[in-house]
């Protein structure tokens, strides 16, 4: 099968996404620089999760730039990828407005860490449809950054019941880590 159908899907869930985000910042009901301050928290919940987003949009553009067709498991697995993420919306909007504490931040680590599970099972489809010969297999190597992504939020989760401000902190570093997109396929490009 022709991936661009599976491309031009993935870029369109990717802006409703990023659409669904923006539409949950509400306009404050004064004209001061002091009736923002409140939205602070909702703000920069925004600002991590559009980061978040376009990290996915960007490595997955950067991925499908190295696949030569998809198959039927491949289309699960992205959408798999894409459900994770399209959960995104919710707990950006409940940690944000309940100021990050606990059950939303560990909420929000859980969907990171599914979307980056989800992530590591397409690349895993498309590895396997391409052959670990390939071009692709290749380009991806070991994948550390993305092992140590799936380790940093298991960990961060459950130390959002005693410190979530810490398991923000570990959402950021890998935010961090992943600002830069994956140059491993541009590099064989």
């Amino acid at each position: 099968m022709d991936k661009s159908r599976l491309e031009a899907f993935s870029d369109g869930v990717l802006a409703i996404i990023i659409t669904i985000m923006v539409l949950e910042l509400k306009v404050p009901h004064g004209a001061s620089f002091a009736d923002l301050v409140p939205m602070l928290p909702i703000f920069l919940s925004y600002i991590l999760s559009f980061i978040y987003v376009g990290i996915y949009w960007s490595n997955h553009h950067h991925l499908f730039h190295a696949v030569k067709s998809v198959n039927g498991g491949i289309l699960w697995a992205n959408l798999h990828m894409l459900f994770w993420l399209s959960l995104t919306p919710f707990v950006t909007a409940w940690a944000g407005e309940n100021h990050f504490s606990e059950w939303p931040v560990a909420c929000y680590g859980f969907v990171l860490l599914m979307s980056g599970t989800a992530y590591s099972i397409l690349t895993k489809a498309l590895l396997k449809h391409h052959g670990r010969d390939s071009f692709l297999a290749k380009a991806l190597g070991k994948d550390t950054k993305g092992k140590l992504s799936i380790i940093f939020y298991a960990t961060a989760i459950p130390l959002a019941f005693w410190m979530p401000a810490i398991s923000c902190a570990i959402y950021i570093l890998v935010a961090l880590m992943w600002i830069i997109p994956d140059r491993r396929i541009e590099a064989k490009i």
